[in-house]
């Protein structure tokens, strides 16, 4: 086992872009033994043949992630409209896939599940009425079988969050932490927002990244450290914070995605804090 300081170094499994025995073959050369598992392949047909699958490995899971269907990335305006439990078409779908989601996380003794549930709307009281029922249903499903509901940031500043997470004052509604979505989708100091969001974390993600220059596009990723995260100030706000989770270390861009976990591993084993 890897640690960063006395948190658990672990990695994202969407990253390393293989299936579940290439992920392990990666886990095993890294040193890790901590992973966030895209839970997704579960929520199909056949869920037991992958669940079973991960219980031969010798892993500790983390959290489960979930990543909906419709969700389109390809620019700022695409995933507004597409993002998470917002669209309207997608909802009947989108909700059987969590319950789905829950039963796997719970099968596997997982205590997180996180997922991104899209862009927050406090100026339309409708829009925003839908946020609050249809998490409220998720969060308690997630309760009912033991398991947070982990919201990721990004889509929305920290204190819109944080306003969201006090009105919901649901016990089983938590944060995993991604200090580069607050850069990429421009929404705010991710070192400020550690502390505004501090009550809620439970799960923390190792990615950096660089701001955007023409406002309305997306921020650009890049390997741990090289960005404008600012990466021994993150840590050291954790440590001041109290955090006692995880850090996962998750790479979406780039050719060498191995090879900058491998460097995002070394430059966490550096930080004495």
């Amino acid at each position: 086992m890897i640690m960063c300081g006395n948190w658990p170094v672990g990695v994202c499994s969407w990253s390393l872009q293989t299936d579940i025995v290439g992920i392990a073959a990666a886990m095993t050369d890294l040193g890790l033994s901590y992973v966030h598992l895209d839970i997704g392949p579960a929520c199909g047909d056949d869920p037991d043949a992958f669940i079973n699958a991960v219980k031969q490995q010798d892993w500790t899971i983390s959290s489960t992630m979930l990543s909906f269907e419709q969700e389109d990335y390809s620019s700022l305006e695409m995933i507004k409209a597409t993002g998470g439990i917002a669209p309207d078409d997608c909802w009947e779908v989108n909700k059987q896939r969590f319950l789905k989601a829950v039963s796997a996380t719970a099968a596997l003794g997982v205590p997180f599940l996180s997922t991104h549930i899209g862009f927050l709307d406090h100026s339309d009281a409708e829009y925003a009425k839908k946020f609050y029922d249809r998490l409220r249903m998720m969060a308690d499903a997630a309760a009912a079988a033991n398991i947070t509901l982990l919201m990721e940031t990004g889509q929305e500043g920290a204190e819109d969050l944080s306003v969201f997470l006090k009105e919901m004052n649901h016990p089983s509604l938590g944060v995993n932490f991604d200090p580069a979505n607050m850069i990429l989708y421009d929404k705010g100091d991710p070192i400020e927002a550690l502390k505004v969001l501090a009550p809620w974390i439970k799960h923390v993600h190792i990615k950096d990244a660089n701001r955007t220059t023409v406002p309305g596009t997306w921020g650009s990723e890049e390997a741990w450290g090289t960005g404008q995260v600012g990466d021994q100030a993150f840590l050291a706000v954790l440590k001041e914070i109290g955090y006692n989770g995880v850090l996962a270390i998750e790479r979406e861009a780039g050719d060498n995605r191995k090879g900058d976990v491998k460097i995002a591993i070394e430059k966490l084993c550096t930080f004495t804090g």
